[in-house]
């Protein structure tokens, strides 16, 4: 059985690369949708995609 996530267990140093991630990863989303529509490529598309999951998985605590 798989226990519970808590982020006060993980060394200092990972505790504030998760914090500053966390807050710095919306902005870049925003960044990266504009970017998208103004010059669309594949390479953007993948790249808003694994962003936006990253975003998902940083609000929900599952990373």
């Amino acid at each position: 059985m798989r226990r519970k996530y808590n982020p006060y267990l993980l060394p200092t140093c990972l505790r504030k690369t998760r914090f500053y991630c966390k807050a710095i990863i919306i902005p870049i989303c925003c960044f990266q949708l504009i970017r998208t529509l103004i010059v669309p490529t594949t390479g953007d598309f993948l790249l808003l995609f694994a962003l936006v999951g990253l975003a998902f998985a940083f609000h929900k605590d599952l990373i």
